[in-house]
């Protein structure tokens, strides 16, 4: 498909004004090479200039009403729909996403804003009598505030999308907000910041800083005009900004390595379908992606084959045709980590059936089976077109294989037999476990979010919300 060759500038928006800055990120073409947009990277100052504003409008923000807040989500959301094909186009360059997925996005993230706005009418206070000796009598409202301000830190993989996550709850329960989206996708995140501003809300109150972490990031978490952080991001990042962040809530969506464990009578058809799409999905580079199949030693051969047969479809092809399903890793440092956790599966003598070359950023859909428990495939978050079958005999080596790394965000069980899938989801640790099904946090309806160094706290519009808000009891 033929695609005029496209060329961005963006500004940072800061206190109701877009500025120009000293330096710039440039942000690589994924679909055509070559640099495709410069993006103003905020410095130290128009780093610190950006906390004071939003600082100063928090009391103008606290005056917001909520049907005021929600009619600007459902404006946000319509802004959005009007410039589809042109977010679209940009989140194919910037994150290599293939075009129908893009579409995707953009649809998924206008529709988080909608739903904030459905969210946000259910922020309301509650009537308490006092029940305990010395507070007979008393009466309060408890009523929901706005926290002040939240520093919102966006992935690559979603540059849209899970922006509309953090951005939309933030707003629509009336906090300030100071956008610091990834440095490789920060161009579809500078049209969300355009399209909000044209938005009536208080100047300062939302502020979009991109800009290179080693410059800003730790300026941002650590000071103590953010009252809120919520990252979506590695788990290595993750902990780095709660050691710096000091006495701010944190929310954090982080690192996934989700196991998809296959008992003998579960319908290997499924298996198949669900863990083939769960790993390769926009190459792997999602943290609910199928990372490793954990499947009984007794199917573990007609797993591979199912996988294996399924894989064709799943090639790398031009970004902007209909028919793509796969592209490029977001970088060749990204490519270089995926080579290793596969070289290393397979020196440990894992089975290379199918794929395992690169080229550059391009990474093959890849296959392995046999994988020995100790490979560190099986431990350690790949981010990439892989999918890593190992084997179990019991229920409790099962359960032993996906606990025992790190990382605990999703899980998955596929079997016929309703006790044990219940069994399972019961002990498995992660934050969220589908039944017969792959990983998916679609829209945030249905929470989710990790435990052990996957994350703090559940995402889903509904408890977002609630977690961007305090309680402040008056007594009457």
């Amino acid at each position: 498909m033929t695609q005029k060759r496209l060329h961005r500038r963006e500004q940072l928006y800061i206190d109701g004004e877009w500025l120009d800055a000293d330096n710039e990120l440039e942000v690589t073409d994924l679909a055509d090479g070559g640099i495709f947009a410069e993006v103003a990277a905020a410095d130290a100052e128009q780093a610190e200039e950006a906390l004071a504003t939003a600082q100063r409008a928090q009391a103008e923000m606290r005056e917001t009403t909520i049907p005021q807040r929600a009619e600007w989500m459902e404006t946000i959301a319509d802004g959005l729909l009007e410039r589809k094909e042109e977010l679209a186009e940009v989140i194919v360059r910037e994150a290599g996403k293939p075009i129908s997925s893009a579409r995707g996005e953009v649809e998924s993230a206008a529709e988080r804003f909608r739903r904030a706005a459905e969210e946000a009418h259910d922020l309301r206070g509650e009537y308490r009598e006092g029940t305990t000796r010395g507070h007979e009598g008393w009466e309060a409202i408890v009523k929901p505030e706005p926290i002040g301000t939240i520093l919102a830190i966006t992935p690559y993989n979603y540059p849209l999308s899970t922006t509309a996550l953090e951005v939309a709850p933030a707003l629509a329960a009336g906090n300030c907000v100071i956008l610091k989206p990834a440095s490789k996708t920060p161009v579809s995140a500078a049209i969300l910041a355009e399209v909000i501003s044209e938005m009536d809300l208080p100047d300062g109150a939302f502020n979009f800083t991109p800009g290179n972490a080693s410059e800003i990031g730790d300026l941002l978490v650590g000071d103590d005009r953010v009252n809120m952080i919520t990252m979506t991001g590695s788990s290595a990042a993750g902990k780095h900004v709660a050691r710096k962040s000091g006495m701010a809530n944190l929310h954090m969506e982080l690192g996934g390595n989700a196991p998809a464990v296959v008992f003998p009578d579960a319908d290997l058809s499924d298996v198949a379908g669900a863990c083939t799409k769960g790993s390769f999905k926009y190459a792997g580079q999602r943290c609910s992606a199928v990372s490793r199949v954990v499947a009984h030693e007794s199917v573990h051969d007609e797993v591979v084959e199912r996988i294996d047969a399924t894989m064709d479809g799943w090639t790398a092809g031009d970004l902007f045709d209909e028919d793509t399903q796969m592209g490029p890793l977001i970088s060749e440092e990204q490519a270089d980590w995926v080579e290793e956790l596969v070289e290393d599966a397979v020196e440990k003598g894992a089975n290379l059936i199918r794929g395992g070359e690169r080229d550059g950023q391009f990474f093959e859909p890849t296959l392995l089976a046999n994988v020995p428990h100790d490979a560190r495939i099986i431990h350690e978050e790949q981010f990439g077109p892989v999918a890593a079958v190992t084997t179990f005999e019991t229920e409790e080596e099962a359960l032993d294989i996906s606990n025992g790394g790190d990382l605990a965000l999703d899980a998955a069980v596929f079997t016929a037999d309703y006790d044990r899938a219940r069994r399972m989801a019961d002990k498995l640790d992660a934050g969220a476990v589908r039944i017969n099904g792959a990983p998916s946090h679609g829209l945030g309806d249905i929470p989710f979010g990790g435990n052990k160094d996957s994350g703090i706290g559940r995402q889903g519009l509904h408890l977002t919300i609630e977690e961007m808000v305090r309680r402040k009891s008056i007594i009457l």
